[in-house]
């Protein structure tokens, strides 16, 4: 509102130079594409990630399957491991050796990662594995990657947001470059005793 008041008041002003106008016209449109197209942008690009998103969600649910794995022996406790996909974040892991039955019907065994603190032979815990029973990531799920595709957006708007004024920046800053060789061209038509003129020396 400040940009547009100024060039209100400009308007009519005498001492108004190009310049000025020029200065309050190009902040004016700055101000309009932070306020119009960087939004715009974030939207687009988050719901272009949204969507690319939710369709790998979809993908590895339907190739990823959830089956329960039986202890065999303990092997050893291994660091924490960080599960970013977890409401906890950070879990102590047990690595253990383990069976299980694949989607097919297959027998699988190997050596896995639990998140049991005291694992017994017998025990049960969940994994995830592909349709064969080989061990694969947990998949995606849709708040995650809905999670994901908002902060794409709010990225995009922020780096357009940052652009415009960057593009601002550099054009005002060429302008004062342009008034100050201005000035220089007034200074050097007036010549060094300008300010002797008629002063009788």
């Amino acid at each position: 509102m400040g940009v547009i008041g100024g060039l209100w008041r400009w308007r009519h002003n005498p001492l108004r130079r190009g310049t000025d106008l020029a200065e309050a016209w190009v902040a004016l449109s700055a101000l309009l594409l932070v306020c119009l197209v960087a939004p715009f942008v974030g939207f687009l690009v988050g719901g272009a990630a949204q969507g690319a998103l939710q369709r790998s969600v979809r993908e590895q649910h339907a190739s990823r399957h959830r089956v329960t794995a039986t202890v065999l022996r303990r092997t050893g406790v291994s660091s924490p491991d960080a599960d970013y996909e977890t409401a906890t974040g950070r879990e102590a892991r047990t690595r253990v050796v383990a069976g299980w039955t694949a989607p097919d019907g297959a027998r699988r065994h190997g050596t896995v990662l639990s998140g049991l603190e005291r694992p017994h032979s017998g025990d049960r815990f969940g994994i995830w594995t592909d349709a064969h029973g080989r061990l694969v990531a947990r998949p995606l799920d849709s708040a995650t990657a809905t999670t994901h595709a908002v902060l794409a957006g709010i990225g995009a708007a922020l780096l357009t947001a940052g652009a415009v004024e960057g593009g601002r920046r550099v054009v005002m800053w060429r302008m004062v470059l342009r008034r100050y060789a201005g000035w220089d061209r007034a200074w050097d038509r007036a010549g060094p005793d300008w300010g002797r003129t008629g002063a009788g020396s």
